[in-house]
Order: C-alpha cells, then structure tokens, then sequence
C-alpha cells in the first residue's frame, strides 16, 4: 500500500480496463482471494489513518464495494475494534447481490458480528463501502437517499473518513460526482483505491472528494496488454531545464527567445487595460529562462518600459519578428484576431491563451491555419479554461467538466496541438497518446494572472527546445 503522491508518476485505468484486469485477475486466483485481500487492505489503512479509533462505522452497498466492506469489518473486529456495520440491503429479503459480496457478508455474520439497523450516533472513524467503480447516486433508485443521509452522517461528522475503492458517487472516468453534498473542508477523506488507480480521482470533483489518495494493488501485477487510459504526471517525469546545469560558455542565445502578443491597452480613463496579463506572462518567460523575451502590445501603445523587469524588450507588433516562439493571446481582446494569421504562419513556436483561443473558436479559417501547423512541424501549446474549451468545441462548460479528458483529448485531436485544459487536475492532452493528469496546485491558483503566467512558462520551455 503506497501514498500516492506527485513525486512518481503512475498509471491510471478507468472502468472499462480495471473491470477486464479484475476479470482476469479472478480467473488466475482462488474464489474470494482479492475481496478478501481488498478488505485487509481497508482495515489496515483504517488502523494507519486513526490508530486510537476504538468505535468503526463502516457503511457498506449492495455490491462488491459493500463487500469489501463486510472483510474490512471482520478484520478490523478481529484486531480488537468496536465495528458497527450497516447495510442498504439489511430487511430486503430475495435482493440479489454478487457471489463474492455475499460470501463475504456470510463470513461476517458466521464470527458472530450483526449487521445494525441503524447509524451509530457516534464513532471515531467512518467507512465507505457504499458504491464503488462505476457506482452513481441516481435519486430515482431505492436506497440512494439511504445512502445519501449515511454519506451525509460519515463526513459532517468531523471524524477521519476512509472511502474503499472510490468516494461513493464519484465517476471513475470523468471525476463527476453524483452527491451534491459537500463536507466541511477541514475534513479530507482518505481514498484508498484497490487493484488500479482511476482518473477520476485526480481531476474535476476527484481531487476534493478523494482527498489522501492511497492505492494497493492487491498483489496484482499490471497487465501490459491493458492500455492505461491516462496517466498521472509526477516529478519523475517532468523535465527539468536548469540554468545552473548549463555549460559555462553559454550566452543569452543559447536559452531562445520569447515574444509575448497581447495587452490591450485603454484608450480612455473608462476602458479596462489589460497590459498586466501581458507583462505577467513576459515576466513569467523570463524567470522560467527564457534569454531574450519580447513584447508586444496591442491597441494604441504607452507602455514601453516595465520598471520591475527593464531587460523586457517592447516592439510594436509590426516590428516584432514573428520567426520565433510566440506567445499570444494574454489580455489581448479583439485585436489579437488582426495578428493571429501572421502569427498561426510564422511562429516556430506558439502557446495561444485567453483572447487567441477566443478567436479561434469563431474562426475555421484560423482553425485551418492552426491544423496546418503540425503538417509543417511548427509546435503549438493551446491553454485554455473550461470555458474557453467549452467555445472551442462548441458545447457547454458543464459538458467540459463532466468529461475533462475526452474534451482535452478532441480539442488535441480536432486541432493538431497540444491543449492544457485547466483546472483541478489539469489534462495534458496531445494527438496519438493517452492524456497526463497533472494534479498539483490548489485554490490559491483561482485567481486573474496565474492563467498568463502560465503561458509565459510553456512559451519559454518551447524557446528552450521542449
């Protein structure tokens, strides 16, 4: 059982393909082998989160989640804990549920543990073994408001919260929760994810609703003819250009150099001027090494020096050198429709953001002109916000959020680029490959700016020959 952190990367299978490893899984294994395991697994992450918890409410489903459930209760009365158990299905005789499930529930009940009619009114840790891998809350189906209230119970209740496979309502594809309810945000669950890790978990609702995320493989080796369906980004795969670590005779051409399009300016007191995105994506390219960075502002210039970064070289944008890498779109407003063909044709490089990708949403011909691109090998990083995205492929943002990877991945496909879809878990997305979750950050990212520097960051690991 590990941690899963953003220090390795790993491998991350959605329903489909953690169904067909647990299908093969179970024909190579004795019968119940991997309940059982899954349920060991549970209990001794319960005693690892709160290891002086003596009362445990585990509140299980109707399927495999549930059963799992009914081991993890068993091994944890076994090591001395009070456990109180409650089951959805508990007086409904006749309901069907899965072999393995029911083996389980049978062991529980043979070591003389009863099954309670009713949520502890108090208790140190909860369980959630209510729904598992493609499990969903749908309010029209006997025992969804059962297990809404208990759902409801377990994580207001201020108490260390461990949810078995997935949180109960969360889409193991998409990150889509079903249950509407949000928990104090002092408490963050704990997730322990079994025989695969799921996408879902690091990206929309995922990252808020799984908290901790811990994975046990259950003793499964990955199989290689199972394609993973993403993969999440860690340290060990990011590629780290250090000024520090090059050569001593290097010079400010040795790093590439950056032009910034956007900004602009106000032309009255009642305007809003956006020079500041500009700038804070300029900035941005040169702490991330750029050697020469250039800027460019749109509408009626005035800003010619910014006097926290003078080494900043400002053109207007018929004199800038368009035969580099080009960032473009940063508070630009409307204007940037007039220099996005030149920039679409000319540009080595280019990140397009903010206003470029609003363009582009209203243009096909800038969209053929982009499409173009990749015939030519010119590399090309699209940046955008779900609603950005949403324009992009002409849907609605909640369309976005419900499937952030498969937007990603149509916009990468449609447009012959590389599109980062921002937001919790960020999806990287490029034709041809499974998409990478990057699931670092936090909120402290919600706010104007950081969407800029952003750019700023990709136009200069570009310029830097990434």
């Amino acid at each position: 059982m590990i941690s899963v952190t953003p220090t390795r990367s790993q491998p991350l299978f959605g329903v489909a393909a953690s169904r067909e490893l647990e299908r093969r899984a179970l024909s190579a294994l004795p019968g119940h082998t991997l309940m059982r395991r899954a349920g060991l697994a549970v209990a001794r992450l319960a005693l690892a989160v709160a290891p002086h918890a003596r009362h445990i409410w585990i509140a299980c489903g109707p399927g495999n989640n549930g059963g799992d459930g009914f081991e993890a209760g068993l091994r944890l009365q076994e090591m001395g804990k009070k456990v109180t158990l409650t089951w959805t299905q508990a007086g409904q005789p006749g309901l069907d549920t899965p072999a393995d499930a029911s083996a389980s529930r049978a062991r529980f009940l043979a070591a003389g543990l009863e099954i309670a009619t009713q949520a502890p009114p108090d208790f140190d840790l909860g369980i959630d073994a209510l729904l598992g891998l493609g499990g969903w809350l749908d309010p029209a189906r006997q025992g969804t408001a059962l297990m809404v209230d208990w759902l409801s119970r377990m994580h207001r209740s201020g108490k260390p919260v461990v949810c078995v496979d997935l949180p109960t309502g969360l889409a193991a594809d998409t990150g889509l929760s079903s249950w509407a309810d949000v928990a104090p945000a002092s408490v963050r669950p704990h997730t322990l994810s079994l025989l695969t890790l799921k996408p879902g978990l690091f990206t929309a609702d995922g990252r808020d609703r799984a908290g901790q995320v811990w994975f046990d493989d259950l003793g499964v080796l990955a199989d290689p003819d199972i394609t993973p369906d993403a993969y999440l980004l860690g340290a060990d795969q990011v590629i780290n250009l250090k000024r520090m670590l090059a050569s001593h005779s290097s010079h400010k051409g040795s790093f590439g150099d950056v032009a910034i399009i956007g900004g602009m300016q106000a032309r009255s007191p009642d305007e809003t001027s956006m020079t500041g995105a500009a700038l804070l994506a300029a900035r941005a390219a040169l702490y991330a090494g750029a050697g020469r960075v250039y800027v460019a502002l749109l509408g009626e210039p005035h800003t010619m020096l910014d006097p926290l970064q003078p080494e900043l070289m400002f053109r207007s944008p018929a004199a800038l050198n368009l035969k580099q890498t080009v960032v473009c779109g940063c508070g630009g407003g409307e204007a940037v429709r007039d220099v996005l063909p030149a920039v679409l044709t000319s540009a080595t490089r280019a990140v397009l953001d903010a206003d470029a990708l609003n363009a582009l949403a209203a243009d096909t011909g800038l969209q053929a002109l982009l499409l173009a691109r990749r015939n030519q090998q010119r590399p090309t990083i699209l940046t955008p916000h779900p609603l950005e995205a949403a324009r992009l492929l002409g849907i609605s943002v909640r369309q976005v959020q419900a499937d952030r990877l498969g937007a990603a991945g149509q916009l990468a496909e449609r447009l012959g680029c590389v599109v980062v879809l921002k937001g919790s878990g960020t999806v990287v997305a490029e034709p041809g490959r499974a998409p990478v979750i990057n699931a670092t950050g936090n909120a402290l990212l919600a706010t104007a700016g950081t969407g800029d520097v952003l750019a700023g960051l990709a136009g200069a690991r570009l310029a830097a020959g990434l």
